[in-house]
């Protein structure tokens, strides 16, 4: 078996864990979980993280439970909230349950082996648990004083906290207890902003069992300057559901990151030895300009998140945008989706099929055809076209008096380029 806290500690996921657990997980195959909040249909990047936990156990060879909380789903985690949160349906909560739990089975072997993997739903053991037999069988054992010093409490005293979510705590802590009893876990991993919930489980265990349990978290995902990675400029979650975030965006966003970003999160998400990770970091650090880590990062986790042929149809689309060497039949080659992938966050200029044949030339379709959003001026686009930076469908225009009588991708659109980074869809109706 490998040494899962070894493995942990140079990839730096270690934030706090409870004394002895080196020496528990040496016994031999232990059963660890970590429970994923259906507040929303998706998993996204941040959770990762804490998937990798699981993932990284399985491979040292110890058993991983993935807890969907069902229940817990129903009251919410006030970790990290600065208010309450909005209840979700019962029928909206089963659905973000099922899309989960199908995106979870992606990351862990559930198939073969004594440390397969499990799925579970901790809705399954508190549906027909009565509040009196909650209050006997749980809040008995956990004092006020201890429950009023974790910081998910102490921050919200101030502003206002309901009894709900106050006592989330003890609903986390039984599922830890459960697991205990029912499928012999003794570890709770989960992120740093989990650190009271999983300790009141241990707690809990230790006063009802006399048992010594363990709890570990790792850093929550940050940029460089300690806000939240995981999110693009405008304030959206990168999704690991490729229908709220598409694998090209995925991709995208990661070769994006900064060189500090890349070494750090290249250690958490990659599977191979930890030999080829630092002679990797070492050939980027060599030659930083080249960003092999940001684009081994981003090929990495699209894959492992997507799929290869995913991932290889975000490299095409990021190609035909940023590549010096894209080709007008690569571009013609995506399919409608992918082509509205890549150019969704780039500028639209809608124009009917009429307005388009009436066009004399190019000059006319950037400036006046379009509503001057492409080019200010007849002139100005003269001006950009004989200086060789004006593409169509990756197309170079050398004569600015041609008719624009280009073969439409799709039958609908026009991608042009306006020097090295500008691009504008044109979409003929």
């Amino acid at each position: 078996m490998k040494d899962f806290i070894a493995s942990l500690t140079w990839r730096g996921m270690i934030h706090d864990m409870v004394p002895g657990i080196v020496q528990h997980l040496a016994k031999g195959m232990t059963t660890g979980y970590v429970g994923f909040d259906p507040s929303a249909p998706s998993l996204h990047l941040g959770n990762l993280v804490t998937i990798m936990l699981l993932k990284h156990f399985q491979e040292a060879g110890h058993q991983p439970i993935a807890l969907v909380g069902g229940a817990t789903g129903m009251i919410g985690d006030p970790s990290g909230r600065s208010q309450e949160r909005t209840f979700l349906t019962e029928e909206v909560l089963r659905y973000n349950e099922a899309s989960i739990a199908k995106q979870l089975e992606k990351f862990l072997d559930f198939s073969t082996g004594p440390n397969k993997a499990l799925l579970l739903n901790n809705f399954d053991w508190f549906k027909d648990f009565s509040f009196l037999g909650f209050l006997r069988e749980v809040g008995k054992h956990i004092p006020i004083g201890y429950m009023m010093a974790k910081d998910s409490v102490k921050q919200r005293i101030e502003t206002g906290i309901s009894y709900t979510e106050f006592a989330y705590q003890l609903l986390q802590g039984y599922d830890f207890y459960y697991l205990y009893l029912h499928k012999n876990v003794t570890l709770q991993m989960g992120g740093s902003d989990q650190w009271g919930n999983l300790t009141t489980g241990v707690e809990l265990i230790h006063k009802k069992s006399q048992y010594q349990a363990f709890a570990l978290t790792a850093p929550l995902l940050t940029r460089s300057d300690g806000t939240k990675f995981g999110k693009t400029t405008a304030g959206k979650n990168i999704w690991l559901d490729p229908a709220q975030t598409s694998p090209y965006e995925m991709y995208q966003f990661l070769l994006n990151a900064t060189d500090h970003e890349a070494e750090k999160l290249i250690k958490i998400f990659a599977c191979c030895k930890q030999e080829e990770v630092e002679a990797m970091i070492l050939a980027h650090q060599a030659k930083p300009e080249t960003r092999l880590l940001q684009q081994t990062l981003a090929k990495m986790v699209t894959t492992m998140v997507h799929s290869e042929e995913s991932c290889n149809q975000a490299i095409v689309c990021s190609t035909i945008l940023f590549g010096h060497t894209a080709s007008a039949d690569a571009l013609y080659a995506l399919s409608e989706d992918a082509l509205l992938n890549v150019c969704a966050t780039i500028p639209k200029v809608t124009i009917t099929r009429t307005a388009l044949s009436d066009v004399d030339s190019i000059v006319s379709l950037l400036s006046v055809a379009t509503n001057n959003i492409i080019m200010p001026s007849k002139s100005e686009a003269r001006r950009i076209i004989a200086s060789a930076g004006i593409k169509v469908n990756k197309v170079l225009l050398r004569d600015p008096y041609q008719k624009p009588d280009f073969t439409l991708l799709h039958d609908r659109y026009l991608l042009i380029q306006k020097g090295k980074k500008n691009y504008y869809l044109i979409v003929v109706e």
